[in-house]
């Protein structure tokens, strides 16, 4: 079994996320999570308004579209525009690091929701073998 620093010394990367103390993982788990990855790929469409971003990705509370806001930020994928306006407006985009992640992630998010018809096929499958009856457990 190869080890972390053997793992990253082959694909040729400072970083590698599969080591418990690699930076790199933070920033995953920032754009991997239900409200980083929604974010992202709402911001691709074009840049929001804080209230207006929170009604595109629905289900968000404030608190959380702050906090993954502020991380998405900190990781250079998201760029704050606040402008001394009165009422303060506030804008947010994708900095060019953000639109690649974004870009990547969307192709992903793509391919899940045109596989969702095997998805759930495979939930049903699943749950009559877990319940033995041979039909579809109920929710």
């Amino acid at each position: 079994m190869s080890t972390t620093q053997e793992c990253t010394e082959e694909r040729g990367l400072p970083y590698d996320v599969f080591s418990r103390d690699c930076p790199s993982r933070g920033t995953l788990e920032h754009v991997t999570g239900r409200w980083g990855a929604l974010t992202l790929g709402a911001l691709y469409e074009h840049s929001f308004r804080f209230n207006e971003l929170r009604r595109r990705v629905d289900g968000v509370s404030e608190k959380m579209l702050s906090q993954t806001l502020h991380a998405l930020e900190r990781d250079g994928l998201v760029h704050r525009d606040a402008q001394p306006t009165n009422p303060p407006r506030v804008d947010y985009e994708l900095t060019p690091l953000g639109r690649e992640t974004a870009r990547r992630l969307l192709a992903l998010i793509e391919y899940l929701e045109g596989s969702m018809d095997e998805v759930l096929a495979a939930r049903e499958r699943y749950d009559a073998e877990r319940t033995g009856t041979g039909r579809p457990a109920r929710a």
